[in-house]
């Protein structure tokens, strides 16, 4: 969703508004041979949100920079769909048309974007399907009004699907699907990828707390659920892309749930690792990043920073 821009600095930089606090990422893709993560903080609130981003604003020189933000789990619907067969051009039109009795507010109101996933040999059989996603208008309008008042250039909204998908593409083997699982503030999403790409994703209902405030039978009793609500999820995507074989699920560290990558190695069919930024990006800026569980606290605001290069 593309708002207005100018000339700025390299990369992007993502503001993401959270309840207590403002999320800030600034990270290159472009240009380096891995992604340089230049800013990653948490910067407190200090009266309303318009207030704290007018210090933001001028403490950061945040005129300077291409800006994004995130919206909330609630604020916006992600359908899978039949993709319409029309233009590049004409295909935001056609997809209203196509949600218009899928989501639960009028079409009328909501602003819709859409993206491919990619079929292969497969779109043949089945036809070229869709993510459509869909934000009522007044969502939109309230998040570029806070930017707006704060006289800050906020040039796209993104969701955390896609921040996610830009992190995964540098898990990727080449030609072969990732299921990368993390977990944050407002619960788990587990997406499904391949070349860069979103195919699929799946929304569990725990949270990072969730693991640090459990005992060991409850902690116990979450691994299960999450085992089975994944292994459901490699089945359903087995089945709808058959062409793209998972090679293998990359989960997020979480505090208290040391156990979670081996319990998931034992139960899964498919090998399971621990997401280490570290491996695929550098932090010149930002040395606290190579602490695992903070990476993970900070996943989403780096994956929206990391977007694909566009003229503006």
């Amino acid at each position: 969703m593309r708002f207005f821009g100018a000339k700025r600095k390299p990369g992007w930089l993502c503001i993401n508004l959270m309840p207590d606090c403002v999320d800030v990422s600034h990270v290159v893709v472009h240009g380096k041979a891995r992604p340089e993560v230049r800013l990653c903080d948490s910067y407190r609130k200090e009266g309303d949100e318009v207030a704290t981003l007018k210090r933001l604003r001028r403490e950061l020189d945040l005129e300077s920079y291409r800006c994004t933000t995130l919206l909330k789990a609630g604020d916006y619907q992600v359908l899978q769909v039949d993709a319409p067969n029309v233009p590049a051009a004409e295909m935001k039109i056609a997809m209203r048309w196509r949600i218009k009795d899928l989501i639960d507010f009028p079409v009328e109101a909501a602003t819709v974007d859409a993206v491919i996933i990619p079929q292969g040999d497969n779109a043949a059989a089945r036809g070229s399907q869709a993510l459509a996603i869909a934000a009522r208008n007044e969502v939109i309008a309230a998040t570029v009004k806070i930017f707006t008042d704060a006289r800050i250039p906020l040039e796209v909204i993104d969701i955390p699907e896609l921040a996610q998908r830009n992190v995964a593409h540098f898990f990727e083997e080449a030609g072969r699907g990732l299921a990368l699982l993390a977990f944050e503030a407002e619960g788990g999403l587990l997406t499904f990828t391949c070349d860069g790409e979103l195919y699929q994703y799946r929304r569990i209902d725990h949270s990072f707390a969730d693991f640090a405030e459990a005992g060991d039978e409850q902690r116990q009793q979450i691994y299960e659920r999450i085992v089975l609500e994944v292994q459901r999820s490699l089945d359903n995507f087995d089945r709808q892309f058959r062409q793209v074989a998972i090679s293998k699920v990359v989960v997020t560290p979480v505090p208290g749930a040391a156990g979670l990558q081996e319990y998931l190695a034992s139960n899964l069919g498919v090998p399971v690792s621990t997401l280490d930024l570290s491996k695929v990006m550098d932090f010149p800026n930002t040395p606290e990043l190579r602490e695992p569980v903070h990476q993970s606290q900070c996943l989403q605001v780096i994956g929206a920073s990391m977007r694909k290069e566009v003229a503006v």
